[in-house]
């Protein structure tokens, strides 16, 4: 063999008790599991584990790598986690299916999220051509760690209907079934969506609906950041829901949290409604990062008429008095769409990262603060900032809590998504800590989870949404995709103050059998590719 793992605790993903064993690693799959007692396995390489734990490699079912993993070869804010597969495409917007227009928009739209892009050769326009890009990163080798895609209904609503907040046509609507079709087809898992980002949003249920129909054709699942995680969180899960079950259509609850003063201690009410659906045979499952504060841009928390039309649209408005007023009344008093329904309020609104490098004095500050600071309204601070930096900024909101956290990780339809956005120069530690703060935080400190129960969260059961027939398990002919983790030190090392420190207690990473992290340190391995959806049989 190739590569034998001696003397390994081994929790294997399933949820089963941890076991004694040697694990033979032969051509990138597991090919021989000894138990303790048993013959002990030859092999070119022996790495002796000394009681580590070794499980399934991590899978991140909700990342926002889409063009890092073409920028940084490196990509420890993943590998250095144990993480050796994230879902990207999230969100409703991504970069395919476009094409010249939409390409440039996408850009603007997202910049916050991934940057603009000017360093790359975006010259895809299909999905399965930016696969294959992923697949021949970095002149052919690669990339750090495996991704899956899922299509963006807001990019497909870009190009089929454009900006406009109305109801598309029929013609317009068999185009977007085409495209998700033949994103499907080209290796897509599934549907994403952003409804309350635009031109997403302006999709109705019963387009949605239609959407989700050519996914279920295909075995994908639907994968929305719904209407609302503020005012109306409940009532826009049970949409998802009912949209999902009308569909026959598989439902992956995005960073499925309950935010904001309204939701505080309402995560019962979110689980009973899944369980209830759940009994009644619908398939759902979410995900969620172990962090009170969420992430996005500032122009989002803007109310969905002042985005109608795109990026240029929006600077006009934001430059126009009169209707920067009315932008500034339905934010703060009225509460926006953009953010969730909610007042706004600026002191929980922290400016992460900014493109102009002018405006870095800002980062770090709430907007109240940096308004306090320039001696003006917080409104007048974020309008300036939106105008300067061509809406360029990204924020944390501080409006999560934590009963309701652990209440909503502890379900058994629960995965792990870091929601990770690895841009600005204070990203949310999620980015960076997501899966050693479940185990180090949540299960040695907290005993929120068992260690084999939360291995099985951010291994197999993801795996299995994604219906990957040879992942997530520890198992013989299974992909080595491996992680090596002390179970008394794991822990993320990155804070709200110092977001990019790498995790601590994890060694040894691999990625089809090959070292991407050995002996703590990155090495120069990029065995990751596209995980391409796996056909209904």
């Amino acid at each position: 063999m190739d590569l034998v793992i001696k003397d390994a605790r081994v929790v294997d993903g399933t949820g089963a008790p941890a076991y004694r064993a040697d694990v033979g690693v032969t051509g990138g799959r597991v090919t021989e599991i000894v138990r303790e007692g048993g013959p002990r396995p030859a092999a070119r390489r022996v790495l002796d584990a000394d009681g580590l734990v070794l499980s399934p490699g991590f899978i991140d079912m909700h990342a926002h790598s889409d063009l890092a993993l073409l920028r940084d070869p490196d990509h420890s804010a993943k590998a250095a986690q144990g993480v050796t597969l994230e879902v990207i495409g999230q969100d409703g917007l991504s970069y395919a299916p476009v094409d010249d227009r939409t390409r440039a928009e996408v850009r603007r739209q997202i910049t916050g999220w991934n940057g603009d892009g000017s360093d790359l050769d975006l010259d895809w326009s299909g999905v399965g051509e930016y696969l294959d890009r992923l697949d021949h990163g970095f002149g052919g080798e690669g990339i750090a760690v495996n991704a899956a895609y899922l299509v963006p209904q807001g990019t497909v609503r870009m190009l089929a209907v454009g900006w406009d907040d109305r109801p598309a046509t029929p013609a317009e609507l068999d185009h977007m079934r085409r495209l998700v079709a033949e994103g499907l087809e080209q290796g897509a898992v599934g549907l994403s969506s952003g409804l309350t980002y635009t031109p997403g949003m302006y999709a109705s249920d019963a387009e949605l609906t239609e959407l989700c129909r050519v996914v279920a054709e295909y075995g994908g699942y639907y994968c929305p950041h719904h209407r609302s995680y503020g005012a109306g969180a409940l009532g826009a899960y049970e949409e998802m829901v009912a949209l999902c079950r009308e569909a026959g259509c598989a439902l992956h609850l995005a960073h499925a949290t309950m935010n904001f003063g309204v939701n505080k201690g309402r995560a019962p009410e979110l689980l009973a409604l899944l369980d209830d659906a759940l009994a009644a045979g619908a398939d759902i499952t979410l995900d969620t990062y172990p962090y009170l504060p969420g992430c996005t841009t500032l122009v989002a928390m803007l109310p969905s008429w002042a985005s109608e039309g795109g990026p240029d649209a929006i600077l006009r408005r934001l430059r126009d008095d009169a209707t920067a007023e009315r932008i500034r009344h339905t934010m703060e008093v009225e509460g926006a769409d953009g953010c969730h329904g909610v007042p706004i309020e600026w002191d929980t609104i922290e400016i992460s990262g900014v493109t102009d490098p002018a405006l870095a004095g800002h980062v770090g500050r709430t907007v109240a603060q940096a308004a306090a600071d320039r001696g003006e309204t917080p409104f007048a601070t974020a309008r300036a900032l939106l105008l300067q930096d061509r809406l360029g900024p990204t924020i944390l909101q501080h409006v999560g809590h934590e009963e309701n956290v652990r209440a909503i990780m502890r379900h058994p339809v629960h995965t792990g998504g870091s929601d990770g956005i690895l841009q600005g120069a204070k990203p949310h530690p999620r980015a960076y800590g997501t899966f050693p703060r479940y185990l180090g935080t949540y299960v040695r400190e907290e005993g929120v989870l068992p260690l084999e129960e939360c291995v099985a969260h951010l291994t197999s059961r993801p795996a299995a949404r994604l219906r990957l027939p040879d992942r997530g398990v520890i198992r013989s002919g299974y992909r080595a995709d491996l992680v090596l983790f002390d179970p008394e030190t794991v822990a993320a090392g990155s804070t709200f103050e110092a977001p990019r420190t790498l995790p601590t207690g994890i060694p040894h990473v691999l990625v089809d059998g090959r070292f991407v992290i050995e002996d703590g340190r990155r090495t120069d391995v990029l065995a990751g590719r596209s995980v391409r959806r796996t056909p209904l049989r």
